[in-house]
């Protein structure tokens, strides 16, 4: 295990920016963003750490998005050992998706969330593609009153296979589609001949220095939900934030072609979730490369600031998937904090 030193600073009063645009304390934003839980790790040590909703330092969480950053960390090392080649088509390692949404595609695209594929991510569609993850996933079962005539996916990779339109050329337009990360996963397993949960196991999270085992949520096939079915401990998750601040287990290349930006667009709904942002190889870039971000629905962060030699984690049970006042008063008052240590 890393063993994280602590240089602890009561930060509960700070002053931040609520989300209503009126000024509280750190411990007010807390509250009103539905926190579970909240840490930051400063030069590498815990310097404020809190729990709520009866989690403690053992309790793990989903972390829903933030797991595409888990399994895109995990890839980022398998290219750093020559086993995966983000320029090489999809269908190298799929060769089963020449007849879906992603013939031609490069694995560059599904890491840059930027292929053609068609993929519906509207979350209160049970009939969206990303509703269908869910049955497909084991999440949800078949939403009652379905349409009886309805063919619903048996499991994830079911799901990958019937996706066989596109809608634009690929790597011309970003589009977050989870989708995106299981076809990632499924390349991951075919390079390797090893399941995901075991990948990520041996190549990331043992060789972080994990204080506790982590989880996936699996299919009825089987298969480890890359998209957003992660658990592990508050803790754990800044450590995966340190690691990026680090080198070493990620490698510095990849850590460096992350902070890029690429040339797809940046569309304007993409610009309303994260202004000025951008998106490459599984984790979000706040604008000029010196904040990376995993980010998921109802409020997971990992909060990477390498300025400041800072990263902030926060789990959260927001009662809506989305919120886009909660995510940016959290990501203000991680500035704010890394303002008042600097």
């Amino acid at each position: 295990m890393r063993e994280l030193p602590r240089a602890e600073r009561d930060l509960d009063d700070l002053e931040v920016t609520l989300t209503g645009g009126e000024t509280g304390s750190l411990a007010e934003l807390l509250d009103e963003t539905y926190t579970d839980g909240f840490i930051v790790l400063k030069d590498g040590a815990i310097l404020f750490e809190r729990y709520f909703n009866h989690m403690t330092p053992r309790s793990l969480h989903l972390s829903q998005s933030v797991a595409k950053t888990v399994v895109g960390t995990t890839a980022g090392i398998l290219v750093g050992k020559g086993i995966l080649d983000p320029e090489a088509p999809v269908t190298r390692y799929l060769p089963e998706l020449e007849a879906t949404g992603w013939r031609g595609a490069k694995l560059r695209h599904v890491l840059d969330m930027t292929s053609g594929t068609r993929f519906g991510e509207a979350y209160t569609d049970p009939y969206s593609d990303i509703g269908q993850v869910d049955v497909a996933s084991g999440w949800k079962p078949v939403p009652g009153g379905a349409d009886p005539d309805f063919i619903w996916p048996a499991h994830v990779w079911d799901l990958i296979l019937g996706l066989t339109e596109t809608t634009r050329p690929h790597g011309m337009r970003f589009e977050y589609r989870s989708i995106e990360t299981d076809v990632l996963a499924f390349c991951m397993e075919r390079a390797t001949g090893r399941r995901l949960a075991r990948i990520v196991s041996e190549e990331l999270w043992q060789k972080m220095g994990a204080e506790e085992s982590a989880c996936f949520t699996v299919d009825p096939a089987g298969y480890a939900l890359a998209d957003g079915g992660f658990n592990a401990t508050l803790r754990d998750y800044a450590r995966l934030g340190q690691l990026w601040l680090d080198g070493g287990v990620v490698p510095v290349d990849w850590i460096a072609d992350s902070r890029k930006r690429n040339d797809a667009l940046y569309p304007p709904e993409a610009e309303d979730s994260l202004p000025g942002g951008a998106y490459r190889n599984m984790i979000w870039n706040g604008g000029d490369g010196s904040v990376l971000m995993a980010r998921g629905v109802f409020g997971q962060l990992i909060y990477i600031d390498f300025a400041h030699d800072l990263v902030a984690a926060k789990l959260s049970t927001w009662p809506d998937f989305l919120s886009p006042s909660l995510e940016a008063a959290t990501r203000g008052a991680v500035r704010a904090i890394a303002r008042a240590l600097s």
